[in-house]
């Protein structure tokens, strides 16, 4: 019986696949009266955008002079090969001798002002870098060259400039707050050095984290299955409006082609930041001065926080604006001036995005109970400077509550502790002391140390410079004191 309905089935599809076949080339083709008016109008909408779009992004070109040193007993030529020793033209000392070389490279960019005469293209960082000679190529063909006007590394934005008294096209900047999943987007620039080419997809995610590695936390991104390749960076992505909502700027994949996952920096993000490239040539970020992260289940538990949206502070720098505001470690952040802080990286990037010298209302948890302070912001650092004052960090280690499933792993006494070391920072006073990860917090100023909260509350009410810490090593109860 089974057989005899799949005989059935099948027949019925060879059937149907017979109807659509065409004795000309084998398949049924609209003719144009009978395209459906659904695919015209996309086609159309799909031309318009291109058309409108296309002459507002750019081809870049860059080259970066390099010097290197040459070893000074290499040979410098066929003559040197043959007759081992060294041509005349060789220095007489045979010492390293210094040479030039001209690194290439391609990117995309948008033309987002003009002001006079003079043009500002939207690019990545990544793709300017510290470029000696950057060429533009316009989608009518003609060229210029251009300067860098500022940068800016932690969001990989970067603006560059050129001066004509021709007409130029401008992009238009959409809203990339209003960008949803499911949106359709295209991609537009250089991949491959393939000039001006426009891919289609939709949008993929929004608020997506980049990896570390990269250095771009003071921005999220947008995530598109429209094709981005190696050349597209800078390039802009762009919604069904012709308005551009981001700036693609990477892609993640094994083979260094696309697999449907590009990632744009939201047009938002660098609008905040064009007026200041073009005024000072940098970005002046907002520095509050801690080391925050999410907060772990017991941590939620023991704050009894009936929302885990926030940011939990581990360690304060000493002399920051955290640090003479009031803010202390074992804090929950929960909001900013009344924007709500969602977790770690959004703390970040809100910080971020302060105005140094301004001050702004924080609202805390701490101990279960809400606590609001005035935190004056000041101006971040480099990240050098930032990690060169690891000594100021205080007290310099994340704890992690042992749980059941901690004290099993690691075949840990059932009296040992409940609190362990996460991780420590080198060169700050805790890893001065000797405080390693793994180490078991028992005690902090002869105060057993019960939970999380036992170890904030201990750390952050002694009068003392001095703090001494009695910490299990292995097996092994040690005292070890850490100054303030």
């Amino acid at each position: 019986m089974k057989t005899r309905k799949f005989l059935v089935i099948l027949f019925s599809l060879i059937i149907a696949t017979a109807t659509i076949l065409s004795a000309d080339n084998g398949y049924h083709t609209y003719s144009r009266s009978e395209t459906p008016n659904s695919l015209v109008a996309i086609q159309s909408a799909n031309r318009q955008i291109a058309k409108e779009v296309l002459p507002a992004i750019v081809s870049i070109d860059v080259i970066s002079i390099v010097e290197r040193q040459t070893s000074g007993n290499m040979f410098s030529s066929p003559f040197d090969l043959f007759f081992g020793r060294p041509s005349p033209e060789r220095d007489k000392n045979n010492e390293p001798q210094t040479q030039e070389f001209r690194s290439k490279a391609l990117g995309s960019g948008v033309i987002v002002r003009k002001v006079g005469k003079t043009v500002y293209i939207l690019t990545n960082n990544h793709v300017v870098g510290d470029a000696d000679e950057i060429t533009i190529h316009l989608y009518d063909e003609r060229v210029f060259d251009a300067e860098i006007v500022g940068t800016d590394p932690r969001r990989d934005i970067a603006l560059v400039k050129f001066d004509t008294d021709e007409d130029i096209p401008v992009a238009r900047l959409g809203n990339s707050d209003n960008v949803q999943v499911g949106d359709i987007s295209f991609a537009i620039g250089n991949p491959l050095g393939f000039s001006s080419t426009f891919t289609s997809g939709v949008i993929s995610a929004v608020g997506r984290n980049a990896d570390e590695r990269l250095g771009t936390s003071f921005t999220d991104f947008i995530q598109t299955d429209a094709a981005i390749n190696p050349g597209n960076s800078g390039g802009a992505l762009v919604n069904i409006y012709g308005e551009v909502i981001g700036i693609n700027t990477w892609i993640a994949s094994q083979t260094g082609g696309n697999i449907g996952l590009g990632f744009s920096i939201p047009i938002n993000r660098a609008k905040e930041i064009i007026d200041d490239l073009i005024t000072s040539g940098k970005v002046e970020y907002g520095w509050l001065g801690i080391s925050m992260g999410d907060p772990s289940d017991n941590i939620i538990d023991e704050m009894k926080l009936t929302n885990r949206t926030g940011a939990f502070v581990f360690n304060v720098y000493k002399d920051s604006p955290a640090g003479r505001g009031g803010i202390k470690p074992g804090d929950f952040i929960t909001s900013i001036d009344n924007k709500k802080v969602e977790d770690g990286n959004n703390l970040l990037r809100i910080v971020g995005n302060l105005k140094p010298g301004k001050q702004y209302i924080f609202r805390i948890v701490r101990k279960a109970k809400p606590v609001t302070l005035n935190i004056d912001i000041t101006s971040r650092g480099d990240e050098n400077s930032i990690r060169n004052n690891a000594n100021k960090l205080w007290p310099g280690f994340t704890i992690v509550g042992i749980t059941d499933e901690i004290q099993q792993r690691l075949n840990l006494p059932k009296n040992i502790g409940k609190v362990m070391v996460g991780s420590v920072a080198p060169g700050s006073p805790a890893f001065t002391a000797g405080i390693r990860n793994g180490d078991i917090i028992k005690e902090i100023n002869k105060k057993k140390i019960n939970n999380i909260m036992d170890f904030y509350a201990a750390l952050n009410s002694s009068t003392s410079n001095e703090i001494i810490f009695k910490v299990n090593k292995q097996g092994t109860d040690v005292i070890l004191g850490i100054v303030q």
